[in-house]
């Protein structure tokens, strides 16, 4: 996390937005290590395993966005209430 280089400065860098930044990497790379999922076995209901742990991502890739979205958009209200807070302040 980057330390603010003003009293009144928020950081750019959050556990939140990281934490964002992460779910949003999982899936990404998930899908690229090709290698990781390039095999018939273990077949699922009779699915070979590539078709399977493809669509099994579908639903994943969705939690893990939505969960994205919602540390994103709590991050962005408590640096508002901070900014409006720090702008209260100086004028009083």
């Amino acid at each position: 996390m980057s330390p603010p280089s003003s009293a009144g400065e928020i950081p750019t860098v959050t556990p939140a937005r990281a934490t964002a930044a992460v779910c949003l990497f999982i899936p990404f790379v998930a899908m690229l290590w090709v290698g990781s999922y390039d095999s018939v076995e273990p077949t699922f209901i009779g699915i070979p395993f590539f078709y399977w742990y493809q669509m099994l991502w579908v639903p994943l890739s969705t939690v893990l966005t939505v969960s994205a979205y919602l540390l994103v958009r709590k991050d962005n209200a408590a640096r508002r209430r901070q900014h409006t807070g720090a702008e209260g302040s100086e004028k009083a």
